[in-house]
């Protein structure tokens, strides 16, 4: 009988294969990896096409800018919900949907008619690139307790590295896509990786999800037991509370809470009027909704009570949406200033972005391996502030050389902040809920670009001109300040050391 495909992919597919008993199976870094970089690489690919987009579809840069929000709100939703369902169900599921949900987006990207087509293409984009990281924060956490790592420093550095190199490398390889296709290849590019994402993910991801550590972090202290005569009583007062709505604990009232929130926040961010009062009053409804159910339901989407007992880990989300703020308000308004305020082409921009690229890349690498995480964040939050000071002194006549300067100038905390709250986090957080973590992380960083974009339109209302850009290097010089303050006051920083899993 001749065996087909299918029979093929289980069979390749066992993941207890050959699996080291002391050591990371390395079969998991390359589904890992690449399902990583899908979001940073169309994060940063959009940067040098949104003045191309902008002129084939007849749209104004707060239009465009709706390409760069709806990916972002799609993720800082998806990643968090996404995460609790890797939790709950394992991480192969979710990876594969979201990874072929990655291709089909791309194909339509490729083929919208119109910007608002094309802004639903990059809105399933968002929600599909979001599970791949999730499923490997938890692939990791488990093969940290298969192995007996302490940390895993080697395979968080990976994933971080990857991440952020290619999201420097994006603006050079969407100026490059531009230039040899047009602004639709930034989009089809993605059928490709999906598919390379699909056949690597069926080929090693464990099939079976291993039930989910209940250790909680060192900082988290357990509730105390109860007396034996007040367990009717609890056991009462438990089932009082309102259940979950959706089977195994899938909290779907509080995701759909969380989402009103974050939709209602982001879309008055995007264009703040008077006119738009009450999405403001929507959001604060939505969350004082969402904190009231969360803190009664028995299996919450995200436990408040855990999280609000975590000041290093609410440290480490705030410090990642300052980082990732002044980071992609660069990325976005730099590159567009460059198009339209210097007057170079979009692969001439990418090009100029390339020391960016380079010098994120060399930081990472030498850095990556290790532990300290305050001294990374002190010294990114002051290259960053560095580089806004440098955005001052730009203008029209701006030499070429200077440009790349300071492009490799703001690389340097691209290659230190990431990884270093990355590092946090996975020390911090409750091992039974690394993946909601790590997708909260994420959340935090998508709504630093989403304020980013925000801040972009704001400034270059009528186009990326040389007063815009100044006007966003003071935005963002007072965001670098404040996370050099929030890293310096974090006394937890100082005593962060790796967690035995």
């Amino acid at each position: 009988m001749i065996p087909t495909l299918r029979d093929w992919l289980q069979h390749r597919s066992t993941p207890t294969r050959h699996r080291p008993p002391d050591r990371f199976d390395r079969r998991l870094i390359a589904p890992m990896v690449l399902g990583t970089v899908l979001n940073p690489v169309n994060s940063s690919m959009i940067a040098v096409a949104l003045v191309p987009i902008g002129r084939a579809l007849g749209a104004s840069p707060a239009e465009t800018a709706w390409l760069v929000s709806g990916l972002y709100l799609a993720t800082a939703v998806g990643q968090p919900v996404i995460g609790r369902l890797v939790d709950l169900y394992g991480p192969r599921r979710l990876y594969l949907v979201g990874t072929a949900m990655v291709g089909v987006a791309g194909l339509l990207g490729a083929l919208s008619p119109n910007l608002g087509a094309l802004v639903a293409a990059r809105v399933l984009l968002g929600l599909g690139t979001s599970a791949a990281y999730p499923a490997a924060m938890h692939l990791t956490r488990g093969e940290a307790e298969r192995t007996g790592q302490s940390s895993p420093a080697g395979v968080l550095t990976a994933l971080a590295v990857s991440a952020q190199t290619v999201a420097v490398v994006g603006p050079t390889l969407g100026g490059l896509l531009i230039g040899v296709g047009g602004w639709r290849t930034i989009f089809l590019v993605n059928v490709p990786l999906s598919l390379a994402c699909l056949v690597l993910g069926a080929l090693r991801l464990p099939k079976a999800a291993k039930p989910a550590p209940t250790a909680c972090p060192a900082h988290v202290k357990p509730a105390p037991t109860a007396h034996p005569a007040d367990a009717d009583a609890s056991q009462a007062a438990e089932a009082s509370k309102p259940s979950a709505s959706g089977a195994r604990g899938v909290d779907l009232v509080g995701m759909a809470l969380f989402t009103a929130l974050l939709v209602s926040l982001m879309l008055f961010l995007m264009r703040p009027r008077a006119a738009d009062w009450y999405l403001p009053v929507l959001a604060l409804v939505a969350g004082a909704a969402f904190a009231r159910w969360e803190l009664r339901v028995p299996a919450p989407f995200v436990d408040l009570r855990v999280l609000g007992g975590n000041g290093p880990m609410l440290a480490t989300f705030l410090r990642q949406f300052l980082s990732y703020t002044t980071a992609y308000a660069f990325l976005y308004g730099f590159t567009q200033w460059m198009e339209e305020g210097r007057g170079l082409h979009a692969a001439g921009a990418g090009l100029v972005l390339l020391p960016l690229s380079l010098s994120g890349l060399v930081v990472s690498g030498l850095t990556g391996r290790r532990e300290s995480v305050r001294g990374k964040l002190v010294v990114g939050s002051l290259v960053q502030v560095a580089g806004c000071l440098a955005m001052l002194t730009l203008d029209a006549g701006s030499a070429i050389w200077g440009l790349a300067a300071v492009g490799a100038l703001m690389g340097v905390p691209q290659g230190l902040n990431g990884l270093a709250n990355q590092n946090a986090l996975y020390r911090q957080a409750d091992p039974a809920r690394i993946a909601s973590a790590a997708g909260l992380l994420r959340t935090f960083m998508y709504l630093g670009a989403m304020a980013a974009s925000a801040a972009d339109a704001a400034f270059f209302t009528h186009g990326a001109d040389t007063g815009g850009l100044h006007h966003l290097a003071l935005f963002m010089l007072a965001g670098a300040v404040l996370l050099l303050a929030v890293t310096l006051i974090d006394r937890s920083l100082r005593d962060l050391t790796p967690r035995k899993a």
